[in-house]
């Protein structure tokens, strides 16, 4: 069920109601069941892989409490880890090897003997397979007691509002959550509505728009030059930033609205002065996870300049696994990898102006907006088609190329949500108003233009297929 379509408005309607006029002790049951609904609305079989990680990781999370020796505590975890990794490599990246493995035998003339799977990536597998396993090493380390209500155990799992495209939460800050008793507060649901309008605001209004140029850019490259490839390009790092936040924005706002609070996912990514710390703002929840559970475990930066740039190094190209199974993704990440390193041999300034630092912000985003290409491309050839489109030295104006064979106003129109986007930058970061005037204000242009500006077609969440 898409965050964009009718069929949403009606369940988030229907579900947040129920949520309010049921008994506290039951609500559990009833959020549970409509995530279960709301994820079955897209494959209803897949729900079954949900149900199997989550009786494993339940019962692996008691057992891991209950034994006093590291040893015994620690098989119970590689067992649950185990069953998380052992699901997401089959769904994700089983096909992956073995076209790579096909692609061995065929040097030597021979026939691959391993079958393809003929298997749809679950949604969301990555988001609530990261999650679930956040759960267990937590309370490995004895930072989490075991949860010993199954129902909140797997709604902590499959809580709606952000099973399928995150944020990657913690059980530290949402299991307790569940167990209060929320009444309703017009403060939670005026700030509810905001997230949720703005989430729609970047999908719909930004990101949606953007994507016309941008796949029409990509699927004609022959018919594009430098100008439009560049165009293209920045439109993409534009579009996945308001796809993304739109996304978690709304996730955020639909939680809000019962009184739970999810973590902020993105903080103004695009106003980074490095990539260092650009990765500090974006995907919040993904980055500060592979910090906690892989950056850290490597030894961090306590450890020398050689195993510390190793460890960089596995994260960023983990990172970039994560994302999808193809080498692009890889490429992607392994880029931000080099920024990252190259960024640590440099000299730091000790102070910075204001012009530097406007020129660090732009560095920082043309960088960015370069490894995009390799994320956005859905192959190799595809990747370094456009870079040499975007290198090379086709500055003509000719308004075909320029407006991607979408005509003028389309590219107006894209230009000026961009302009829209910049003047969204000046609101409040958590979307709280010093007024109520002011934030009817918000309400009224945000909706007014979400209506006038809006796509007609519902788009899929680029981060749907992670």
């Amino acid at each position: 069920m898409l965050f964009n379509s009718v069929y949403f408005l009606y369940f988030f309607i229907v579900v947040t109601t129920l949520f309010f006029l049921l008994p506290h002790k039951i609500r559990w049951l009833l959020l549970l069941s409509a995530s279960c609904f709301f994820y079955m609305f897209f494959k209803p079989e897949y729900i079954l892989i949900l149900a199997f990680t989550i009786v494993i990781d339940y019962y692996a999370g008691i057992f891991i409490e209950k034994q006093s020796e590291k040893e015994k505590r620690k098989k119970y975890l590689v067992i649950s880890l185990l069953a998380n990794i052992g699901v997401l490599a089959v769904f994700k990246y089983y096909n992956f090897i073995n076209s790579n493995i096909t692609g061995l035998f065929n040097l030597f003339d021979s026939q691959n003997p391993i079958p393809y799977l003929n298997i749809i990536l679950p949604i969301g597998l990555s988001f609530h397979t990261f999650q679930a396993m956040s759960y267990t090493i937590e309370v490995y380390r004895g930072n989490q007691k075991a949860e010993k209500h199954f129902g909140i155990y797997a709604l902590y799992v499959m809580f709606y509002p952000q099973l399928v495209a995150g944020p990657i939460e913690r059980p530290q800050n949402i299991l307790h959550q569940f167990y209060k008793k929320n009444e309703f507060s017009f403060d939670n649901a005026l700030l509810g509505t905001n997230l949720i309008i703005m989430g729609l605001f970047k999908k719909m209004v930004i990101a949606d728009r953007l994507a016309v140029y941008v796949n029409e850019v990509y699927k004609n490259l022959d018919a594009s030059n430098t100008i439009s490839a560049w165009i293209a390009a920045v439109f993409f790092s534009l579009q996945i930033y308001c796809d993304f936040s739109g996304y978690s924005d709304i996730a955020r706002g639909t939680a809000k609205f019962m009184g739970y609070d999810l973590m902020l996912n993105f903080n103004r990514p695009y106003l980074s002065k490095s990539v260092s710390e650009f990765w500090g703002r974006w995907h919040i929840s993904l980055s500060s996870w592979f910090k906690d559970y892989l950056y850290i475990p490597l030894g961090g930066n306590r450890v020398s300049k050689v195993k510390l740039y190793r460890n960089i190094f596995i994260v960023f190209l983990l990172s970039g696994l994560w994302h999808g199974a193809n080498f692009t993704f890889i490429i992607w990440g392994g880029l931000h990898s080099v920024y990252v390193l190259t960024e640590a041999l440099l000299p730091k300034l000790k102070t910075i102006s204001l012009p530097i630092k406007l020129v660090k912000q732009l560095i920082v985003f043309v960088l960015v907006t370069i490894a995009w290409v390799f994320f956005r491309a859905a192959t190799f050839d595809e990747a370094f088609q456009m870079m040499k489109l975007m290198f090379s030295a086709d500055l003509s104006l000719n308004l075909t190329q320029l407006s991607a064979g979408k005509g003028p106003f389309n590219l107006v129109l894209s230009f000026a949500v961009i302009f829209l986007l910049m003047l969204a930058y000046f609101l409040p970061l958590d979307m709280k108003f010093k007024s109520l005037k002011a934030n009817i204000a918000f309400l009224t242009v945000a909706i007014f233009l979400l209506f006038i500006l809006s796509k007609d077609a519902q788009g899929e969440f680029i981060y749907f297929q992670f």
